[in-house]
C-alpha cells in the first residue's frame, strides 16, 4: 500500500466506495482544485484521494485526474498532458484547460446549482458558471500550462508570488525537510486541497450572494437610464452597488450605444450624491469622458460658482469623480457635463 501513495482523506462521507486518483510526487494548484471540486458532487461525494502513478493502480479507479495521459469525461479521466490535447472551457474563453479546468468544465454546473439550490438550467447557475471560470477557474489552467497574461516579450515589471497557484507549490515539501515520506506528502496535498478548495468556495459564494444581486441592481439601472436622461449616456444608481464590471458587461451584452458616460450614486455616510465618469475600460483609470477640466480641483462655492450649479461640493483633479449635496444637483453636474466637449 505505501508504494502506492493511498491515504484516506478524512472524508466526510467514510463509508464511501468511490476513488479518484492523481499523481503522487510534486503537486500544483490544478489537482489540487480538481480533487476538492469533484468531491462536491453526488457521484463522487466523500470520495477517498489515491495519490499514485502506477497505471494499473489508477486503471481502477472511479475517477482519475492530472495523470494517465487520458482525455476521456464518458469514463472520468481528465488528464490534460498528453500529445494532441487542446481542449477550451469554451463560451469564448480559448485558454486551455488544466485538470481543474475539465473538472470545472463537466461539474461545475452541479456544484453552483447545489449552492443555489436551484436548477442546473437555471439562469442564475449559467452566468456564476461562467463568472467563476473568468475570474477563478481560469487563471489556474493558465498558469498550469505556462501560458502568459500578457502577449510581450518584455521582462514583467514585478513579480507576483502571491496568486493561489503560488501559494498552493509552497505547501510541497520543502528540500531541506528531513522526512520526505510519502505519508508527510500526502499530508501536505491535503492542505493544498483544502487551500485551493476553500478559495473556490469563496468564489462561488461571492458570486452568488454579492455579484449576482449587483448585476440586477446594475441591469434594472441601465434599463431605466433615459428616464433620467433622454441621451441614456447617465444612469442612477438606485441602491449602491460594485457596479463597474457589470456595467461593461451589460453594455457589451445589450449592445448599448451610446456608452453611458456618467454615474450617480448616494454616498452611505455623508448622504451626498456622486457623479462619476465611467473608464475607457475596467483595467484603466482613463474616463470616457471626465467631468469638465474648469471644473477640476474646485470645491465647494467656488465650484458652485464656475458651473452655476448649487450644492457642489468638488470635483477631482482628474476629473473622474465629483459630488454634491443633492441629487437633482449632481444630475444636474452630470448634463452639464456632456455639453461640453471631450478633451
Amino acid at each position: 500500500m505505501a508504494a502506492t501513495s493511498q491515504f484516506s482523506t478524512g472524508s466526510p462521507n467514510p463509508n464511501s466506495l468511490k476513488r479518484v486518483g492523481t499523481h503522487n510526487g510534486s503537486f500544483h494548484c490544478d489537482e489540487a482544485l480538481g480533487c476538492f471540486m469533484i468531491r462536491l458532487t453526488d457521484n463522487f461525494a466523500g470520495a477517498e484521494i489515491v495519490r499514485s502513478r502506477d497505471s494499473k493502480l489508477l486503471d481502477a479507479l472511479d475517477a482519475v485526474l492530472d495523470v494517465g495521459g487520458v482525455y476521456d469525461p464518458c469514463h472520468d479521466r481528465y488528464d490534460h498532458h498528453q500529445k494532441g490535447f487542446n481542449e477550451v472551457f469554451g463560451h469564448g474563453f480559448n485558454t486551455k484547460l488544466s485538470s481543474a479546468g475539465l473538472i470545472y468544465k463537466h461539474y461545475g454546473k452541479e456544484i453552483i446549482a447545489k449552492e443555489l439550490q436551484a436548477d442546473k438550467e437555471h439562469q442564475d447557475v449559467q452566468r456564476l458558471y461562467l463568472v467563476v471560470y473568468k475570474s477563478f477557474i481560469e487563471a489556474i489552467d493558465a498558469i498550469d500550462n505556462g501560458i502568459s497574461k500578457y502577449d510581450t516579450d518584455l521582462p514583467p515589471r514585478y513579480v507576483n508570488n502571491t496568486h493561489l497557484s503560488s501559494r498552493v507549490g509552497r505547501l510541497n515539501l520543502d528540500w531541506v525537510d528531513p522526512d520526505q515520506s510519502a505519508e508527510k506528502e500526502n499530508e501536505a496535498f491535503q492542505k493544498a486541497m483544502l487551500l485551493a478548495g476553500g478559495e473556490f468556495l469563496e468564489s462561488v459564494r461571492y458570486h452568488a450572494k454579492s455579484w449576482l444581486p449587483a448585476r440586477s441592481i446594475v441591469l434594472e439601472c441601465i434599463e431605466f437610464r433615459r428616464s433620467v436622461d433622454p441621451s441614456g449616456e447617465i444612469m442612477v444608481l438606485n441602491r449602491f452597488c460594485p457596479w463597474k464590471l457589470h456595467l461593461f458587461e451589460l453594455e457589451e451584452e445589450l449592445k448599448i450605444e451610446p456608452p453611458i458616460k456618467y454615474v450617480l450614486y448616494q454616498d452611505d455616510r455623508s448622504k451626498s450624491w456622486r457623479v462619476q465618469a465611467v473608464a475607457v475600460s475596467p483595467d484603466k483609470f482613463e474616463s470616457r469622458r471626465a467631468l469638465p477640466l474648469p471644473w477640476r480641483g474646485l470645491r465647494d462655492e467656488e465650484l458652485s460658482t464656475e458651473n452655476k450649479i448649487p450644492g457642489c461640493i468638488f470635483v477631482h483633479m482628474s476629473g473622474f469623480i465629483g459630488g454634491n449635496h443633492t441629487y437633482e444637483g449632481a444630475l444636474a453636474m452630470a448634463k452639464a457635463a456632456l455639453g461640453f466637449p471631450a478633451d
